[in-house]
């Protein structure tokens, strides 16, 4: 994966003839960057959420490990499934499409090249170029269809894989989502424990949000510091309102 624009050079290497060639034949990269974020943001969230959840309640430090572990994997798992069901979704969505736009060129193949003609006119296509335009993409019925998904549906023809992505969201929300829950595991495995293991969840969330930003900004070339500071941001209110909300109903919890 590209984490930044090219050189002189890079350009020039890749846009000869050879070099187009070859990235052409390669297909459209694919980018599995918003799996990444998007679990490992989530993972983060949900976790020390329920972490400042249970602490602003006053329970025990078991308590947030029990329920930080089980966020863990079954709100992973679920957000991996949903992933791997919404792309998969969309692939089928596309091929649906692709069905039907072979079976109207098979019933009214004119009418389809009428579209094909319409579309190259809006792009400046005029005349004998534009029927020889017409005539090369209608002349191969695969070219014809893919043509058709691009220009008349604005579908992409290529889409991310839906078991990688899956588990690149899963990976990523076990990973971020495992450190707000690091202290107080800690906590309990140490005799004598650390002091304050809330604040060291809370310190090493917020390094762990900055440190998704940066990365996020890295691979888009975006300002860095900003990113990261965006992503402190919006994970810190999610837990500001789990703190206060647990901090709400802690007396209920004295009542289990």
């Amino acid at each position: 994966m590209d984490t930044g624009p090219k050189g002189p050079e890079q350009l020039i290497k890749t846009h000869t003839p050879e070099g187009v060639s070859e990235r052409l034949k390669k297909g459209t990269p694919q980018s599995y960057l918003k799996d990444m974020v998007y679990g490992g943001i989530d993972g983060t969230i949900t976790t020390f959420a329920i972490v400042s959840g249970v602490v602003g309640a006053d329970l025990t430090s078991g308590i947030v490990v029990i329920l930080g572990m089980a966020n863990l994997i079954a709100d992973g798992f679920s957000m991996a499934v949903s992933n791997f069901l919404g792309t998969r979704a969309e692939q089928q969505f596309v091929q649906m499409v692709r069905t039907d736009e072979e079976r109207e060129i098979e019933l009214i193949p004119e009418g389809e090249r009428e579209e094909i003609r319409q579309i190259y006119a809006r792009k400046g296509f005029k005349g004998e170029l534009l029927e020889q335009v017409v005539e090369v993409i209608t002349s191969d019925k695969t070219i014809w269809v893919d043509t058709m998904l691009q220009e008349e549906h604005r579908l992409s023809i290529e889409s991310p894989d839906p078991k990688r992505s899956a588990w690149l969201t899963f990976l990523a929300f076990l990973i971020a989502g495992f450190v707000p829950v690091t202290p107080f595991i800690v906590n309990l495995l140490i005799d004598d424990g650390i002091p304050n293991p809330f604040l060291w969840s809370a310190i090493a969330t917020g390094i762990t949000f900055f440190a998704i930003g940066i990365f996020k900004a890295k691979v888009v070339s975006a300002k860095k510091i900003r990113s990261g500071i965006e992503t402190v941001a919006i994970g810190g209110m999610a837990a500001t309102m789990a703190y206060g909300i647990g901090w709400l109903l802690r007396g209920f919890a004295d009542n289990i």
